[in-house]
């Protein structure tokens, strides 16, 4: 996830226990002519199968998906990528950012049965693109009886965060602490240069507010991932967010190798055209139509937001 101005520009404007008789094979290229089209790629640029996936993905504890949030052929792969993953493997469960912890309850229900979507959709403030995106999965993982990580830290105070700072943390009771990770760090480091470069409005101080909101996003989905895995050790999580989050090994990749570097993460990203650099495993799909032109559409938009933003009451 973006911080939340970046995130929200975004949306106006992202086996374990399989056979070990499956190997990495190279599979014919896909072509790539409607946004329902992927091609997953090796990090080197060869086109691969999801029925023949590298043992690297195989035996991975964290599979990182990243997404352009609101793209058919990435929620596609995803829902395929998923599917393959659980016809081989018993101990698959899946996260998400679109779901924060303290929606956990309410997720749970809906995979036993107890309540029914509209209601998982209002009471655990589903995204507007649920049905459409986000359904497949979950439907899957319902019907697989396989856990959903409700990884993410509520969207409300990480917009407070992203207005006040990082000491609006000290304005929290127990409780809300506990739906964000315990260590959120905004030092220096790659992934804050490459956030701090993508900010275009030219307020400093803000810019760094809102670098602490994405922190608090990406480590708590971190945290949520490993909090699992440490209480199921067994298991294997894919984990779905924004490009953003997870590409070349940032974010919320880099946040789970700190807290446990003992795990193997894998990630892959979308992209609009293949590569032979980078670690990442790459998802060749068209790239969404540009939002702005115009650099004063884009500020426009920009305020927009940051208006409705502003409306927002925090402690």
């Amino acid at each position: 996830m973006k911080s939340t101005v970046l995130f929200s520009l975004a949306s106006v404007l992202l086996l374990s226990g399989c056979s070990q008789q499956i190997q990495s094979t190279s599979a014919p290229s896909q072509a790539i002519t409607s946004f329902y089209d992927y091609q997953l790629l090796s990090p080197t640029g060869s086109p691969l199968s999801l029925t023949a996936l590298p043992q690297e993905i195989i035996d991975a504890d964290v599979i990182l998906v990243g997404e352009w949030h609101t793209h058919a052929a990435v929620h596609r792969f995803q829902t395929d990528l998923f599917k393959q993953l659980s016809a081989t493997n018993p101990e698959l469960a899946l996260s998400m950012e679109q779901f924060s912890r303290n929606k956990q309850t309410v997720v749970n229900e809906y995979l036993t049965g107890k309540i029914g979507e509209q209601t998982l959709m209002s009471d655990a403030s589903a995204w507007p693109n649920y049905e459409s995106d986000y359904r497949p999965l979950i439907e899957l993982a319902k019907a697989e009886e396989r856990d959903v990580i409700a990884a993410n830290a509520p969207k409300s105070i990480v917009k407070c965060i992203g207005q006040q700072g990082i000491s609006y943390l000290d304005k929290l009771d127990v409780d809300e602490k506990s739906w964000l990770a315990k260590n959120i760090d905004l030092s220096d480091s790659p992934y804050k240069s490459k956030f701090l470069s993508s900010m275009h409005h030219g307020d400093e101080e803000q810019t760094q507010k809102q670098f602490a909101a994405q922190m608090t996003w990406d480590a708590t989905m971190a945290e949520s991932i490993v909090n699992y895995l440490r209480q199921h050790p067994d298991s294997q999580v894919m984990h779905i967010a924004g490009k953003f989050h997870i590409e070349n090994g940032l974010g919320t990749a880099a946040q789970i190798v700190k807290l446990n570097p003992n795990l193997n993460v894998v990630v892959i990203s979308p992209l609009e055209k293949a590569s032979n650099e980078g670690s990442d495993y790459q998802l060749e799909v068209l790239a969404p139509p540009k939002r702005f032109v115009k650099q004063e559409n884009m500020m426009k938009a920009y305020k927009a937001i940051k208006n409705r933003n502003n409306e927002l009451v925090c402690k």
